[in-house]
């Protein structure tokens, strides 16, 4: 629960979305290079929020603002239907403002950039990224906001980037086999401490057996300056 001035709501708001965000890295092929994209375009979550705090309804009460995190979307929930003119048909050009001293404010405040540029923003972001536009569900008592990521293809993608990297069936892994990959393949060099303290699934004995199998495979390579060095890292092995 989130409670102060409506500028630090929001940025309060938004340093608690951003914290529980994730990136996805992906191969280039054209340049042979990683790039690593956040889950959503930067920003957009954050153009909803503060769209649901400049048009709520305040004179609902028993509902708040509430910001609702999935695995594959997050739903910004406001009371209130849509103001007056706006529909969801017609919200990327219509512009109306519930409360126009908070809308103002919001502006002095630089929360808001230009009035009615946010939804139409949001909606060319998402493309950009190659999601979904986003969705409105609007109601006489709410109105939600869904932003939803591609998650399964990007994990798809990522079994299938890996797969060609090593030059092997990805699937003939064990759990903590695939999880090794994966950390090394987003975090470019997997030092054993770190990677067993960010997965709880994980025992310790169980993912160091992980490493040293997938090294006998030669799918990770080990780098180390002796065999009991305290700074060990392993990499994904490129198949030649």
């Amino acid at each position: 629960m989130i409670e102060g001035p409506l500028p630090k709501v929001i940025e309060q708001a938004d340093n608690i979305v951003k914290s529980q965000l994730r990136e996805f890295t992906s191969l280039n092929v054209e340049t042979g290079k990683f790039e690593t994209v956040p889950e959503y375009p930067k920003g957009t979550w954050l153009e909803g929020i503060v769209n649901a705090v400049t048009h709520r309804a305040y004179n609902l009460n028993g509902d708040d603002i509430r910001i609702i995190m999935y695995d594959d979307q997050i739903i910004i929930h406001s009371p209130g239907d849509l103001p007056s003119i706006v529909t969801v048909d017609n919200i990327r050009t219509t512009h109306y403002s519930r409360n126009p001293n908070i809308a103002r404010a919001l502006v002095q405040f630089g929360w808001v950039r230009e009035f009615g540029e946010g939804v139409d923003r949001m909606y060319k972001n998402m493309e950009e990224y190659f999601l979904e536009d986003p969705e409105y569900v609007a109601t006489n008592a709410y109105t939600e906001l869904t932003l939803r990521n591609n998650i399964v293809m990007r994990n798809s993608r990522r079994k299938e980037e890996i797969s060609k990297i090593t030059n092997y069936d990805f699937t003939k892994l064990t759990y903590p086999e695939r999880v090794a990959l994966i950390y090394a393949y987003e975090h470019k060099e997997l030092r054993p401490k770190e990677f067993i303290s960010s997965n709880s699934k994980l025992h310790p004995s169980t993912a160091r057996k992980a490493l040293s199998d997938l090294t006998k495979l030669e799918l990770l390579e080990r780098h180390a300056a002796s065999p009991t060095s305290p700074n060990t890292y392993y990499t994904l092995k490129t198949q030649k």
